[in-house]
């Protein structure tokens, strides 16, 4: 499903991110913050983040943590230094995360670690000058699944005893937003990839598929798919857009032409695309 089509934008991004590593001027940047200690929910790992800001942010700008992707049982934050730095230089405060990985967690984990760097950020970001009331999410392939997932169902909210802080959710190639409805038609074997992040379970496939938990007071959505992405992407946005129109008109949707799956994130390396216009345009939209 997504898997192997990870291998060249990995091997990619490693080089980039020795590459950004460098001083970008204008950019302060703060690398391996825990936002997570070992034991959280009784059973997750450590985590860190990195908090990439303006230089002259002051607590008024708005704020963007990002997911990534790799199929729930791959990928690390410092992949993504450049869209990071990127982003702040266009006066975001970005944030990228890292979260528990398959086979040793599952997706209730991961989600309950995305929510978790959320409550990060609104307690700790106006130390780097960013807004705690302009907490946006962001994320690529499986990273768009947790964060429209924990933007959709409060329930990893509720669990910290906060109330949902996100504003808006930007999905990039977003996959698994009806996961329920892609693994009842594979029927896998237990003990499948997908099954070690998802579980055997049909009834917790459709509790982390965002397409399920849909309503009228959930924030907005910038929702972007490459015109020739992984077929099972195609078939699980167009299922949640059908859904999700029955509580927005006119989803703020974006299709791009003649973009695969890994060219989705890899044009956030070419500074003047006009996806980040979108973002941006969005962003200052629902504050």
């Amino acid at each position: 499903m997504f898997k192997n089509s990870f291998l060249p934008i990995i091997s990619l991004f490693s080089i980039l991110a020795i590459g950004s590593s460098c001083s970008f001027n204008g950019v302060t940047r703060s690398k391996n913050i825990t936002y997570m200690e070992e034991g959280f929910a009784g059973n997750l790992p450590e985590k860190k983040l990195n908090v990439f800001a303006p230089k002259k942010a002051k607590g008024e700008k708005s704020v963007l943590l990002f997911i990534h992707g790799g199929s729930w049982n791959s990928g690390n934050k410092d992949i993504y230094d450049f869209f990071g730095n990127r982003l702040a230089r266009k006066d975001v405060v970005a944030v990228v995360m890292d979260y528990p990985l398959s086979p040793d967690y599952q997706v209730h984990d991961m989600a309950k670690a995305s929510a978790k760097a959320v409550q990060w950020i609104q307690e700790n970001i106006g130390e780097y000058g960013g807004d705690p009331e302009k907490i946006f999410v962001s994320g690529h392939s499986a990273g768009g699944h947790l964060a429209s997932l924990i933007t959709i169902r409060d329930d990893y909210f509720d669990t910290l005893g906060i109330k949902n802080p996100i504003k808006g959710a930007v999905l990039i190639d977003g996959a698994g937003l009806d996961m329920y409805g892609f693994l009842m038609q594979k029927d896998y074997a237990p003990g499948t990839s997908y099954l070690k992040a998802f579980t055997d379970d049909p009834q917790v496939w459709k509790d982390v598929s965002p397409m399920y938990h849909l309503d009228e007071e959930m924030p907005p959505l910038l929702i972007l798919m490459g015109e020739k992405t992984l077929p099972s992407i195609e078939k699980s946005t167009e299922s949640f857009l059908e859904e999700y129109k029955k509580y927005v008109s006119e989803p703020n949707f974006h299709l791009q032409k003649r973009k695969r799956h890994v060219p989705m994130i890899a044009q956030f390396l070419y500074t003047p695309n006009k996806a980040y216009r979108w973002m941006l345009d969005f962003m200052g939209e629902t504050e």
